[in-house]
């Protein structure tokens, strides 16, 4: 298929390159023109066209149906290029917002684009700056004649089964076979986007989880405690021994384990951990569905407090978003 890329960022030139690898043409565009002529040298010869507006990725798109995938941070820019794209395509074309967008926003975009015949996919897309290679781990939503229509482009970017054994039962009837291959159909506009969401706030409980654990640790020599209760502990081998086979293994902890191995103190970090909004805009969803979320609450605000006062444990936050996004927090 042929489908044109807007925002070659860390995650935006990547997945234009991955559907080059599985055989996909792609139309790409970025304000900056060296992202622009970096993608195109690294996609499969031929599979790149470079442009330098979004009028020209809609003209070089062909077929009948044009497909343009949006990879823009959440807020004002993404706004104007969704709704400068639909003054540019037409009845039948599909607009993917592929950013972490609030669900909320999604549900008006895809009634406005619907009065134009343009469906309005959004698509909750977690694999960092990995991706490339891994995979992505998807979730959308929309219509669903229009999500089964790009169904081979998504194939490409999903990470598939790999070898993470089947989860028993996965063969019976209702649960959908794409979810083990790493992205799933979630429901109308906005449901992507709601279950990225969510996935974000977990996702700060985990962190902060793992940082806490090993602020324990580094401090137990603290002078505060009694001389035979004190113990010195290797950061980088803790978390190296908990990678194999621990309960608690996880990606965030292979992140951590590669952080400290390169350096136990994390000195290049500064530890005052930035949020990108899916933590608040997880709570602000719970508060609305009178649901209790303390620890995904407390996590977020450790992140405010981070930006006055940090400890070795926003460092380890710093690391593991340093390590999957690409994220800078580096020590000023």
């Amino acid at each position: 298929m042929q489908i044109g890329i807007v925002g070659l960022g860390r995650m935006g030139g990547n997945i234009a390159v991955r559907l080059t690898r599985f055989g996909h043409d792609v139309v790409v565009y970025d304000r900056d023109a060296a992202a622009v002529e970096k993608t195109v040298a690294r996609a499969e010869p031929g599979r790149a066209t470079g442009v330098s507006s979004l009028a020209d990725v809609v003209a070089q798109l062909r077929g009948p149906r044009k497909i343009v995938w949006s990879m823009l941070p959440a807020g004002d820019i993404t706004e104007e290029t969704v709704m400068s794209l639909a003054g540019l395509m037409g009845r039948g074309d599909i607009v993917i917002d592929g950013g972490n967008t609030y669900y909320k926003d999604d549900i008006r975009r895809a009634k406005v684009l619907a009065e134009k015949g343009i469906d309005y996919l959004d698509i909750g897309t977690s694999g960092g700056v990995w991706g490339l290679d891994r995979g992505y781990c998807m979730m959308y939503g929309g219509a669903k004649e229009a999500a089964d229509h790009i169904d081979p482009i998504l194939a490409a970017l999903a990470p598939g089964m790999g070898d993470i054994p089947r989860t028993p039962e996965r063969d019976r009837e209702g649960l959908d076979p794409r979810a083990e291959q790493g992205y799933l159909y979630c429901g109308p506009a906005g449901s992507g986007h709601f279950v990225k969401m969510v996935h974000n706030g977990i996702e700060y409980g985990m962190m902060q989880a793992f940082a806490e654990g090993f602020d324990v640790m580094y401090r137990k020599d603290s002078p505060l405690l009694a001389e035979d209760e004190r113990f010195s502990l290797n950061m980088a081998d803790i978390a190296e021994v908990w990678r194999r086979g621990s309960v608690v293994s996880s990606w965030l902890l292979d992140l951590t384990a590669q952080a400290l191995a390169n350096n136990g103190e994390l000195s290049k970090f500064s530890g005052e951990v930035s949020d990108s909004g899916e933590g608040r805009w997880t709570i602000e969803a719970a508060i609305e569905e009178a649901v209790p979320v303390p620890v995904m609450t407390a996590a977020l605000f450790t992140r405010f407090r981070s930006r006055s006062d940090n400890t070795f444990a926003e460092k380890i936050l710093s690391a593991m978003r340093f390590g999957f996004g690409g994220h800078v927090e580096s020590k000023g």
